[in-house]
């Protein structure tokens, strides 16, 4: 069952919550951008498989909270309209970062054949590490 709670790094309201079966439960709080779930705990080997490929920006960030579930940044994806992520030299000095997404143009390299839209690096939009909800609404998949 889905719900929301209060975030166990950042005390926000609006952590999703999502009941994927009996053991597993995921976690994305809209909040502060990051996210968890029940796997994601010390020694468990989804924890990792999932720490080993991690940016080293991302792994300063890592946040454990009382019950052992080690939050990690989000990077948001959405092909046709831009990508959110953790962007900064150290886990002391970073943001959000936002970038829209264009429509390629003929002669653009493809990653994938049905690939339409591309990410504008020029069109990067940084946001302090409280403003994660306005860099998702910056690339449009939040309303303003």
């Amino acid at each position: 069952m889905d719900s929301l709670i209060n975030c166990a790094r950042c005390g926000s309201d609006a952590c999703y919550v999502d009941e994927v079966n009996m053991d597993i439960k995921t976690y994305f709080c809209y909040g502060c951008g990051f996210q968890t779930n029940s796997l994601m705990k010390e020694g468990e080997d989804f924890y990792n498989e999932q720490t080993e490929n991690l940016p080293e920006l991302y792994k300063d960030l890592l946040f454990t909270d009382e019950e052992g579930k080690t939050w990690f940044p989000s990077a948001v994806n959405v092909p046709e309209q831009g990508m959110v992520f953790a962007n900064g030299p150290s886990g002391r000095e970073w943001g959000w970062a936002a970038v829209k997404a264009i429509e390629l143009q003929e002669g653009d390299k493809r990653i994938r054949e049905d690939q339409t839209h591309k990410m504008d690096m020029n069109s990067l939009k940084m946001y302090a590490e409280r403003d994660f909800m306005d860099a998702l609404s910056y690339i449009e998949v939040l309303p303003e």
